[in-house]
């Protein structure tokens, strides 16, 4: 019985050692084959997670798709987002106005000149006329909320002025739409809206809390003014004081400029006149605009060391340019002067021609359709173009009616002025 138990454990201990001979007597071709059965499986494994990935890509894209469609409303449904008013939240902000406050209680044209880029003549004037009756701005709180783009901020400004010989400060409030330049520092953005823009002010301060404000700082004006009559006369004369000063000093200059050109031309029908020719190459990759402003369309892209004759350099930072055959504008940081050239030009045409030209202006003019009039609300100048640096062709004055041929989206508005087309900064005309 022993001796049989002896056998059938022999036999059980023979068994798994044979079958590892046999695959050890049979290695070239078991191994090969265990080999190729693994990298099949490895395969078959890498496929089926590859297919499985790129399923749940197409699901994933495909939801996203579905949602994003989902989530895009019409241009009906968009909403002004609703954003909290914050009160002195931009020490930036703060200082930014506290220096343009201080400047317009100096009259200091420069330091405004160089905070509010869009700083026209006739306002310039009015600054200059009211500082001599400021003391000081004793009090400013600045509330904003975010703009359109990032760094920009609609701005409203509570103040109290202390005018001099006056007790009690007046209250008011101001509103800008504030900006960040290429260099990091925060300027008044005034005057150089578009549609969007402009429409997105308005919107913001129609919400409740801007509504709000406003008719607090409106009441505290009104019942200032109710309580002291000496104030409430003051203020009426101040206006119209301002008002009178700002149309006497711009028929003042006016005639001197009438007087320069009448020379000039009549030095220019003997000895013809000077014109001074400057050329400008680009420092680097620029975009070429239709007008001194960043909102405004691009036109072209500058390339470096592209040469363009140069029409004007401006005081805001942008230089005019001639390019093909039209006026366009490029920031002056990325120009360079490389030539000047004096020329005597000949001002003197042949009356049949000066005949023609002032046919062709009469035609132009005839073919723009009247849209109406518009009223004069504070003096301003009439330009021969839509620059503060055009031609002026006479002073306008409150309470004016000029015919009104279109309001324009660069914060001017076409009018019909002595029979010619001519334009007015629109916030002058209501």
């Amino acid at each position: 019985m022993s001796h049989s138990n002896q056998d059938k454990k022999h036999g059980a201990t023979e068994k798994p050692m044979s079958i590892g001979d046999w695959v050890m007597e049979h290695s070239k071709i078991v191994l090969p084959l265990i080999l190729v059965v693994c990298v099949l499986i490895t395969v078959v494994l890498a496929i089926n997670a590859n297919k499985k990935e790129a399923l749940e890509k197409e699901s994933q894209q495909a939801a996203m798709a579905v949602a994003s469609e989902q989530a895009l409303p019409s241009v009906d449904e968009l909403e002004t987002p609703q954003f909290e008013l914050e009160e002195n939240a931009h020490p930036e902000i703060n200082n930014l106005i506290r220096t343009y406050y201080d400047a317009q209680a100096e009259g200091d044209i420069e330091t405004i000149s160089s905070l509010n880029t869009y700083l026209d003549e006739i306002e310039t004037i009015r600054v200059q006329e009211l500082s001599k009756y400021i003391d000081s701005y004793p009090v400013l709180n600045v509330y904003t909320k975010p703009g359109l783009a990032e760094n920009t901020y609609v701005t409203y400004v509570y103040s109290e002025v202390q005018f001099s010989d006056v007790d009690l400060p007046l209250p008011g409030m101001q509103t800008y739409y504030i900006g960040i330049n290429d260099e990091g520092d925060y300027f008044i953005n005034d005057g150089t809206y578009d549609d969007t823009v402009w429409n997105y002010i308005k919107e913001i301060t129609l919400q409740d809390d801007v509504v709000d404000l406003n008719n607090k700082v409106v009441v505290e004006y009104n019942e200032l003014l109710a309580e002291d009559e000496e104030l409430n006369e003051f203020i009426a004369y101040l206006k119209e004081k301002i008002n009178e000063d700002v149309g006497e000093i711009l028929a003042q200059a006016e005639s001197a400029e009438e007087e320069t050109a009448d020379t000039a031309q009549e030095e220019g029908d003997t000895q013809g006149a000077f014109q001074m020719i400057r050329t400008a190459r680009a420092t680097d990759v620029v975009n070429i605009r239709t007008s001194d402003s960043e909102e405004a369309d691009k036109i072209d892209k500058a390339q470096v060391g592209q040469e363009f004759t140069l029409l004007e350099q401006r005081g805001n930072g942008w230089s005019r340019v001639e390019y093909n055959g039209k006026d366009a504008f490029i920031k002056s940081d990325y120009l360079e002067i490389i030539s000047e050239e004096t020329l005597i030009v000949d001002t003197s045409a042949p009356a049949e021609e000066t005949q023609e030209e002032e046919e062709g202006e009469a035609v132009a003019a005839s073919n723009d359709v009247s849209m109406g009039t518009v009223k004069v609300i504070e003096n301003v100048r009439v330009r021969k173009s839509a620059s503060t640096e055009a031609e002026s062709l006479g002073t306008v004055y409150v309470g004016d009616e000029l015919e009104l041929l279109m309001k324009q989206a660069d914060g001017w508005t076409k009018i019909k002025y002595q029979g010619q087309n001519a334009y007015v900064k629109s916030e002058y005309v209501e």
